[in-house]
């Protein structure tokens, strides 16, 4: 058999027989359903068959088996709808606890910059996040970067489906202070670099291993002028695809939209007409009627559902920082449909999963608030919807053989009456035992087959240990990285 551009295996079909559970698209219901003693037939990368054993059509009964799934459950690959592989991995340790205090402890404005992985760091920094999320479970992933040198070449090895998201700008942010932000606007409102991400993103959709695909990304709400964000929807428009900016992402973003044009940042993109089915706002925290940043209007949430646009909801990354989504449950019953992303280290998105179902529940003051199918659909079908893509996070005739297979054995699956909970619940990726991407296997028995996930890391203590030793060269202060991250125990 060979293997057919990473869509998946040309030739014979492939045959998952006896899987003991999956997770099997209901057409007719509208929903993912539990089954039992499964077969799944795959053929050139599309699912050709999935359902009982028992109904196996006769052309496929006398296939070999080449997965025996007895002791395994088969669901489909997560949607990562927003994640920034090139950089995060590389502060692992660093922002745990470090914000900037004046900044309402943000991260974003100060210390990022002084952090930041550079170009040599950056192939080593996505291999490992890619990494990290194929052992999750992940299979499409959409990766919000600044364009680097060989970056579909890395997106292309990783076995992923990648949506590659080059970001633009019209500004960059700065802080002297440590409580104030200000913005250097670029002379040509970053057109120039809105013609290059669009570039990357039609590479993408043409590259040969049919995984890549593109998505429209400027930067952030304030480091975009009204043309360009009006521009580059546009462009979004032309090719039929998703646009994503990050918006209602902090206090100090609220306050400076609210500032410039006396309207939140949703009300804002509503304004300019960017808010749309295709549009994703990444994060939507900070809505006008979150209580830190009560505003006197309270139409934040019903302009996004009205208008149709999808909230990007990454949990871990805000946890950190004190703040949280308000809430999950509340965005689902106003019509807002929401994606989960990993967005930061570590790059496990079973993680971001159990901790949105229980800050959700925190934030409602009920258990049953966001249940977890809820949070299933929102990494599996919503993000699916949310890139235009309907062959993608389900288990069905037509579909992409997008496929995760679990370890019912593991101990810290059992004893369970049911298999995706006390995954997402109990067990977190210790029970992830292998992934296909287009029926090509990228995870096997817990390792990566598609990159050096090993040596990735270990070059990158290397990368860390450099940038973190130059950190005072570029800190406004020139302080130090054991000044700005203390220990968490003196060293003797």
């Amino acid at each position: 058999m060979t293997e057919d551009g990473g869509q998946g295996v040309k030739g014979r079909p492939q045959r998952f027989a006896n899987l003991s559970w999956a997770v099997l698209w209901d057409e007719v219901a509208g929903g993912h359903v539990y089954a039992r003693n499964v077969d799944l037939v795959v053929r050139d990368g599309r699912i050709v068959f999935a359902g009982p054993a028992a109904e196996l059509p006769g052309e496929y009964a006398g296939l070999p088996v080449d997965v025996d799934g007895t002791g395994l459950m088969a669901m489909p690959g997560f949607v990562n709808i927003h994640s920034h592989p090139a950089t995060e991995p590389m502060n692992r340790g660093l922002f745990d606890e470090l914000g900037s205090p004046g900044l309402y402890y943000s991260s974003l404005y100060e210390y990022m910059p002084v952090f930041r992985s550079d170009a040599r760091s950056k192939p080593d920094c996505a291999r490992v996040a890619y990494s990290e999320m194929l052992l999750s479970g992940v299979t499409t992933v959409v990766d919000l970067s600044t364009p680097w040198d060989g970056w579909l070449d890395v997106a292309a090895e990783s076995g992923l489906r990648v949506c590659l998201a080059p970001m633009f700008r019209s500004a960059a942010w700065r802080t002297d202070d440590g409580h104030t932000v200000s913005y250097s606007w670029l002379e040509d409102d970053g057109r120039r670099g809105m013609a290059e991400a669009l570039e990357i993103v039609d590479a993408a959709r043409g590259h040969a291993c049919g995984r890549l695909m593109g998505m429209v990304a400027p930067a952030q709400i304030d480091t975009c002028s009204e043309e360009l964000l009006k521009a580059s929807f546009v462009e979004a428009d032309k090719r039929d695809i998703a646009w994503q900016t990050h918006a209602a992402q902090s206090i100090v973003e609220f306050h400076e939209i609210t500032r410039r044009h006396g309207m939140t940042p949703i009300q804002w993109l509503h304004h300019l007409g960017v808010l749309s089915p295709r549009s994703i706002v990444g994060h939507g925290i900070f809505l006008d009627d979150n209580p830190s940043t009560p505003w006197h209007t309270k139409t934040d949430l019903s302009l996004l559902a009205d208008d149709g646009a999808s909230v990007a909801h990454c949990p871990t990354v805000f946890a950190r920082r004190g703040y949280v989504l308000r809430d999950f449950g509340r965005y689902r019953k106003a019509g807002v449909r929401l994606g989960i992303g990993t967005d930061t280290y570590p790059h496990t998105i079973l993680d971001d999963l159990r901790l949105a179902a229980y800050l959700g529940r925190v934030q409602a003051g009920s258990p049953t608030a966001v249940p977890t199918r809820a949070v299933f659909d929102a990494v599996t079908v919503a993000g699916a919807a949310m890139l235009r893509r309907d062959d993608l996070g389900r288990l069905a005739v037509g579909g992409c053989a997008d496929i995760v297979l679990v370890d019912l054995k593991h101990p810290m699956m059992q004893p369970s009456i049911d298999p995706v909970r006390s995954l997402i619940v109990s067990c977190d990726d210790r029970a992830i035992h292998s992934v296909y991407v287009g029926g090509r296997k990228a995870v096997e028995a817990g390792r990566v087959l598609t990159m050096d996930y090993v040596g990735a890391t270990e070059r990158l203590v290397g990368e860390q240990a450099r940038i973190v030793g130059s950190v005072a060269e570029r800190d406004r202060l020139g302080r130090s990285a054991e000044t700005l991250i203390p220990s968490t125990f003196p060293i003797r």
